[in-house]
């Protein structure tokens, strides 16, 4: 099974980096640094992924995939 994916920015508005899991909707968390951030959500989806089986709701499949642009 491919993972999901997971987007990292900093927030200027909270001080601080962000990590968020875009395929579970309202997964994110923060950190002081990016990978404090990561570590979080990751916590976050574990966390996630358990109340949607308990709840007996469905998981989406990994699907949403970044755009990448070449610099010309």
């Amino acid at each position: 099974m491919t993972d999901y994916h997971i987007n990292v920015f900093y927030s200027t508005e909270d001080g601080g980096w962000v990590a968020d899991i875009p395929d579970l909707q309202y997964c994110s968390a923060f950190g002081d640094t990016p990978a404090e951030a990561v570590t979080e959500v990751l916590v976050a989806k574990q966390a996630w992924l358990e109340a949607a089986l308990e709840e007996g709701k469905p998981i989406p499949p990994p699907k949403y995939r970044p755009a990448i642009y070449a610099a010309v």
